[in-house]
């Protein structure tokens, strides 16, 4: 299946390839603006100067913009550190956490819901698909309640940031149907060996779901690293929130009138972003394509 479509895929018309350039330079463009913008002086920024540089210009880049963001925003009270730095740590901390709960919990839900049986079985993954039905924005206000005093007593905490999203509906459905295409013959032969479900999992089942388990952390890190509203929600101390809400309150103080520091910051944030999917790229388009729809 998959070679047919490549075959396909090499014999389409160029027209197609044109218009995947001209939209995939299209997307890029924000980024290279974001990215020259960062290393431009107040001055060209501006008078709106897309190259200030050698041989067009006479400026050079300034790659103190950097510095002189990360100064701007602050430093925490606690640390000393710089506010930047503290709230990199704080996202840092929050998306691992957040990854490595959702990929443990989508991981043993999908194996179960894949390879052993129960009573309510499909009831119960009927359930698991409802749940993305909901946009967030539904559950938004009642779980930021259940955040207060009067119920669990985490607001302004890590518990806040990271336990509501330790499991994915979304996460546990596409390792569940790349589960299903495993071969139900593997499972025989393992147990001739003497292999239980555990040693089955961690030895045979995992290293060949690794392209959708991948991919799921991958979607799982972009989506903890920009996370915005929640966090703003069920924070109020400035050394609790992650670079999002950080790069916000940057841009309505002073840095909303230097957009030369603001995307500094906005590539210091994107940063991250930009390198795990350069390094993961291989198993996320992999996790993409061969995952079915079987079961």
């Amino acid at each position: 299946m998959i070679s047919k479509a490549r075959s396909s895929i090499t014999g389409a018309n160029p027209a197609i390839y044109v218009v995947l350039t001209i939209s995939a330079v299209a997307a890029l463009i924000p980024f290279i603006w974001m990215l020259m913008t960062s290393v431009k002086t107040f001055g060209d920024t501006l008078s709106l100067t897309i190259w200030p540089w050698p041989p067009f210009g006479k400026s050079v880049p300034q790659f103190n913009n950097f510095g002189d963001a990360i100064r701007q925003i602050g430093v925490d009270r606690e640390t000393g550190l710089p506010l930047f730095v503290r709230q990199f740590l704080n996202t840092s901390f929050v998306t691992a956490v957040i990854v490595v709960g959702v990929t443990t919990t989508s991981i043993m839900a999908a194996y179960a819901f894949a390879n052993l049986e129960f009573p309510g079985k499909r009831f119960i993954f009927l359930i698991v698909l409802l749940t993305l039905m909901f946009p967030d924005d539904l559950t938004l206000i009642p779980r930021a309640v259940m955040m207060f005093k009067n119920y669990l007593d985490w607001y302004d905490s890590y518990l806040a940031l990271t336990i509501p999203f330790i499991a994915s509906a979304f996460g546990i459905f596409l390792v569940r149907q790349f589960m299903m295409q495993i071969p139900a013959d593997l499972f025989d032969a393992a147990q001739i060996d003497g292999a239980g479900h555990i040693r089955y999992l961690t030895q045979i089942v995992i290293p060949l779901a690794r392209p959708a388990i991948v991919t799921i952390a991958l979607f799982h890190f972009i989506w903890t690293w920009n996370e915005f509203k929640w966090t703003q929600l069920v924070t109020k101390d400035v050394n609790m929130r992650t670079v999002s809400v950080g790069m916000q309150d940057f841009l309505q103080g002073d840095g909303g009138t230097n957009a030369h520091l603001a995307m500094a910051v906005a590539v210091m944030v994107v940063l991250p972003i930009i390198l795990l999917y350069l390094f993961t790229q291989k198993y996320f388009t992999e996790g993409i394509t061969t995952t079915g729809l079987k079961g």
